[in-house]
């Protein structure tokens, strides 16, 4: 009989069906460094409080590192083993019978060091032991995660410097509305990402508290050090609550949900590039090398790269609605349910960090058309508004003066006219107020450098905040 840890009260084999179905190792493999980060920190505290020899524990670190090594000669880092029958490469063994990387790395601990490795599991579950794994690999990855968007950050900063006086149209309703600064367009998604770092960074703060010591839900009869633990670990603190320790995943949640709010931004501007670089827009031209081809039209170049970022945002909302409705009826404590939260959470953490790579040199490399962002300024009446604010400081209500410019608008379609062709004449046929300086007022170049408001579009005003950013980023 193949004795599990849990064998004594059983007194039958567990199905082969069940050790597949039950067995998260082929996942959760990749907790391995932060396992024994952990149980190090474990072992060193149950000397440190007597419950376990200094000599033994010294013996149980010394394995444990021993192990690492081992694990690493059979896993790239952060993946998965292919093959769900794989045993791995090295000395270290990964089958569907150990369950999980936990009772993996104890039994390969006790075919190294002997009984003195069964005393490592004092004191503590895999229910708070598994807790502890998740809460240290995310705080590693959200500091990866991290990096990416100001890497990010840094291209778009990049892109707008390097395009800094192009003039662009705005849109809303996906219709001409304005005229911007490119540059301006591309910080409104500096700005975005800026609140997904801070949504990370406040994320982290929930994840950074240590759960180990919570047993399997009761807390421990030992004299545990949890302070020892929290402090050698890098945690906050101890959590205050043993039921609470072992059945949270509001972090993971948390976790997923500003991922979410993330992927939706890259969505959003996924979206713009995919519009731009049609032959309808033709504002910018992706790189060969960030695009792909049709295997039956030759003419065709794919905005490949931002359609799958597009894509991939619905999957990270699917691993968070996954998530929240497998916690949506659980009782407290622990419950093997919680075992789905892994795929959903590595699968998010893998998507997240793939999108932001492949985003910045996607940027860096693409070509803006400049002449053709600002000829499309030229039609769709862009400077409207700038007329009726022209009115205003005439002394004509909003109101009124908008009601003017509208009708001039549609004076202007019935004669396929554009504002810039009308005479004085004309413009004085709807008001007496228009004098020849409305012409400057309705030019693209005063358009957009009036608005000298902070946040506007003006150039000397997005140069200013340029600089601001640059600050920001050192």
């Amino acid at each position: 009989m193949n004795k599990k840890p849990w064998a004594g009260r059983f007194t039958q084999e567990t199905n082969k069906l069940v050790e597949e179905f039950n067995a998260s190792i082929f996942f959760d493999n990749r907790l391995y460094r932060h396992d024994i980060m952990g149980s190090i920190a474990h072992a060193m505290m149950l000397a440190k409080v007597g419950i376990i020899t200094k000599k033994e524990a010294d013996k149980i670190v010394s394995g444990l590192k021993a192990i690492e090594k081992e694990i690493e000669t059979c896993l790239l880092p952060n993946e998965p083993i292919p093959d769900r029958s794989a045993s791995g490469t090295g000395k270290f063994k990964f089958t569907p019978d150990l369950e999980d990387i936990h009772m993996a790395i104890e039994k390969r601990l006790l075919e190294k060091i002997g009984t003195v490795g069964g005393k490592l599991h004092t004191a503590r579950s895999r229910n708070d032991q598994v807790a502890l794994d998740i809460r240290l690999y995310l705080r590693d990855e959200i500091r990866e995660v991290q990096r990416l968007i100001k890497e990010l950050q840094k291209s778009l900063v990049s892109v707008a410097k390097k395009n800094l006086d192009c003039i662009m149209p705005g849109y809303t309703h996906l219709q001409r509305a304005q005229p911007i600064f490119f540059s301006h367009h591309l910080l409104a998604y500096y700005e975005m990402l800026k609140r997904d770092y801070e949504r990370f960074e406040d994320c982290y703060k929930r994840i950074n508290i240590m759960p180990l010591g919570a047993g399997a839900l009761a807390g421990s009869p030992y004299s545990l050090d949890r302070d020892f633990i929290a402090k050698e670990l890098g945690f906050l603190k101890p959590t205050d609550n043993s039921l609470d320790s072992v059945s949270d995943r509001d972090f993971c949640i948390e976790f997923c949900s500003a991922s979410s709010v993330l992927m939706m931004h890259l969505s959003r501007f996924s979206e713009e590039i995919i519009l731009w670089s049609s032959q309808e827009f033709d504002f910018i031209e992706l790189s060969d090398a960030f695009s792909t081809g049709s295997s039956i039209m030759p003419q065709k170049k794919n905005p490949d790269v931002p359609e799958l970022v597009r894509g991939k945002t619905g999957r990270v909302y699917g691993n968070l609605m996954s998530l929240l409705t497998t916690m949506k009826a659980l009782p407290l404590a622990y419950n093997k349910d919680m075992q789905e939260d892994k795929e959903s959470l590595f699968d998010t953490i893998d998507t997240v960090k793939d999108c932001l790579k492949i985003f910045s040199p996607m940027l860096e490399t693409m070509k803006v058309n400049k002449q053709r962002m600002l000829d499309a300024t030229k039609r769709g009446f862009l400077t409207a508004t700038d007329a009726a604010d022209y009115l205003v400081k005439k002394g004509i209500p909003f109101r009124e003066s908008h009601h003017i410019i509208g009708k001039i608008v549609a004076y202007c379609i019935k004669n396929k006219r554009v504002l810039d062709d009308l005479t004085l004449k004309e413009w004085k046929g709807f008001s007496k107020a228009f004098e020849e300086d409305i012409k400057r007022a309705i030019s693209v170049d005063a358009s957009v450098n009036t608005r000298r408001i902070k946040g506007g579009t003006a150039f000397e005003t997005v140069k200013k905040r340029l600089k601001e950013i640059e600050r920001e980023m050192r």
